[in-house]
């Protein structure tokens, strides 16, 4: 397939052929901005926790160490919050606190999203919407003397591109959008286990740490004063 040829099918589309092919540049931009910053987050909270429950309470200066080393991913406004309420004795108040935390970082999490979901479904109809300005190029040479039918069969063919590319962009959209999904599922399912990691290593008691870290991960827990 040639660069000549592309640009014909554009053409036969009206252009169509160009405006999926928009759609599908910013639903990759979209994906991969995504898909980079949610893998850093689920990376990021795979440490904290794991970095939790190798301990058996949390002071202060555990919730500082955890809190900067979160940075600017969703786990920060959590553990920031748990580090200045921590004199709260009631743990159902702090629970309540560290919930707002989370319903503030959720929307961050789907941010952009809808574009994708808006391409999955436009780009189909657009596809399809394409495809019939097609058909009206390629039937309108039954109305020319002496045609010939592989004019007419050439051109319907050439008009349902426009509907094959739009069905593969929305695919390749749905399945990006579920794979973001399923991501922010998982980000928030850590944000809830976090939240109850912290509020039981902060009622007084001491935890048996569920997780017994190697040499190395001990060096890279965050130091007590």
């Amino acid at each position: 397939m040639t660069i000549a040829y592309i640009i014909h099918l554009a053409n036969y589309s009206d252009g169509v052929l160009y405006v999926l092919a928009i759609l599908f540049l910013i639903a990759a931009g979209v994906t991969l901005d995504r898909l980079w910053h949610l893998r850093r987050a689920i990376m990021r909270g795979d440490t904290i926790v794991a970095r939790i429950s190798a301990m058996g309470s949390l002071a202060a200066n555990d919730l500082a160490a955890l809190r900067d080393f979160a940075g600017h991913q969703p786990e920060a406004p959590l553990l920031d919050t748990a580090l200045h309420h921590q004199s709260v004795s009631d743990a159902a108040v702090m629970g309540q606190r560290i919930d707002e935390a989370i319903m503030l970082v959720a929307p961050r999490l789907d941010r952009r999203l809808w574009i994708l979901d808006t391409i999955v479904t436009l780009a189909p109809l657009l596809g399809l919407f394409g495809t019939i300005i097609g058909m009206f190029h390629a039937f309108s040479v039954l109305a020319k003397p002496g045609h010939a039918p592989a004019q007419v069969t050439g051109g319907v063919a050439d008009a349902l591109v426009a509907t094959a590319f739009g069905i593969l962009i929305a695919m390749l959209g749905l399945a990006a959008f579920n794979l973001l999904s399923n991501q922010i599922r998982l980000i928030l399912h850590q944000l809830e286990t976090i939240k109850t990691m912290i509020l039981n290593r902060t009622d007084g008691t001491t935890l048996i740490p569920l997780v017994r870290p190697n040499p190395a991960a001990r060096a890279a827990e965050p130091s007590r004063a």
